[in-house]
């Protein structure tokens, strides 16, 4: 197991546009629901309905997922400001 431990120490992670990013996903995931939905018989005699219902788990579990982002966002922005309102009173 030691030879495939690691040498170096991982990255740090990529931050980007994190709440855009999973909200344009639910977005998509929620429209190809509503592409699926007229065709609904079409995947019912094929025994694939299970694409259909996928479409909207993705899309609940999205929402779920903007809800976590806009959290973890506020919160980050949160200690960020208080870090730099305690940097700031330390050199005061």
């Amino acid at each position: 197991m030691a030879k495939w431990t690691p040498t170096h120490e991982a990255p740090e992670p990529l931050e980007g546009p994190v709440v855009a990013t999973i909200t344009g996903g639910t977005i998509l995931w929620f429209v190809l629901f509503l592409v699926q939905v007229p065709f609904y018989g079409w995947f019912d005699d094929r025994d694939a309905t299970w694409w259909v219902w996928t479409c909207l788990a993705g899309a609940g579990l999205g929402l779920i997922g903007i809800w976590y982002v806009r959290k973890r966002d506020a919160a980050i922005k949160r200690d960020a400001a208080l870090k730099a309102a305690a940097a700031e009173s330390d050199r005061v």
